[in-house]
């Protein structure tokens, strides 16, 4: 499917602005944010500092935490502007209309980032976990599930429609069983 043969008019349906998640072209996620925003649209691209390994050098550089995803906050009056965008493929969708992500997962995916936490983004389908939430330290109030991955616990938080999921190491003794 073709960006032409996307129906607008039906996409977002909202009209106060709200948080969707775009999939962009390959590797166009940095250069994709600075055209929105010159373009008036707010957006939010979570990167990760990680160490690099040239032939000649070893350099730390900011990337993507969810390679080719970038998130945008649009209403129905201003999300054209993000699908005339080059580099914006499309919006996550279900049923033909974007799925528009809380508040509070963008700033829980920030609140991450932010403090530094032991991150890893996994696309693999997790069955539910126990419901937990986080009852002290700088992640007081994070909400996720408990799971076992590769021989550990980790608190596991989706990211609604999308196929990643972020998996996250914290102390057993911070979580409390959510009921």
């Amino acid at each position: 499917m073709t960006k032409d043969n996307i129906r607008p008019a039906k996409l977002v349906d909202s009209i106060q602005p709200q948080w969707y998640a775009c999939y962009t072209r390959s590797r166009t996620e940095k250069t994709t944010v600075i055209q929105l925003e010159q373009a008036g649209i707010e957006c939010y691209l979570p990167l990760i500092r990680t160490l690099r390994k040239w032939s000649d050098r070893m350099k730390w550089v900011d990337m993507p935490l969810l390679r080719s995803y970038i998130f945008v906050r649009v209403s129905q009056d201003n999300y054209a502007k993000v699908l005339s965008t080059d580099s914006v493929v499309r919006f996550i969708t279900f049923e033909n209309k974007a799925v528009p992500i809380p508040d509070k997962q963008i700033d829980t995916i920030r609140l991450l980032l932010n403090q530094g936490a032991e991150l890893e983004v996994v696309s693999k389908r997790f069955e539910p976990g126990d419901k937990i939430v986080v009852q002290a330290g700088p992640f007081l109030g994070l909400q996720g599930e408990l799971v076992q991955y590769r021989g550990k616990k980790k608190v596991l938080i989706r990211l609604g429609s999308m196929s990643e999921s972020l998996l996250v190491t914290l102390p057993l003794e911070l979580l409390i069983r959510d009921y």
